[in-house]
């Protein structure tokens, strides 16, 4: 019982910085948006999302004026970058 104990422990334990890490994600975009700085998230799926049609959208990431759109197509991961501030799309990989 000690050890599934540990265990549990040990997988909250590494799985606490990455949700800490998307709470500021989160609250950094949040930060920017009310500023005027960046658009809405909700704006820039409206420009990306009819491009990756076939493609499930995973969700994104934001990462100081860059959101990352995650999408699954046929096993394969693409990532696309857009410019938080234009909506433009400035890179994509995973193709």
């Amino acid at each position: 019982m000690t050890r599934i104990v540990s265990v549990a422990l040990m997988a909250l334990a590494l799985a606490a910085p990455a949700s800490a890490q998307r709470r500021g994600d989160q609250y950094q975009a949040y930060q920017a948006r009310q500023s005027g700085r960046v658009l809405s998230l909700r704006e820039i799926e409206d420009r990306v999302l009819p491009q990756m049609r076939g493609s499930t959208y995973l969700g994104p990431e934001y990462d100081g004026g860059v959101y990352r759109l995650k999408f699954m197509r046929g096993g394969a991961v693409t990532w696309v970058d857009v410019d938080a501030r234009t909506g433009s799309v400035i890179g994509r990989s995973g193709f």
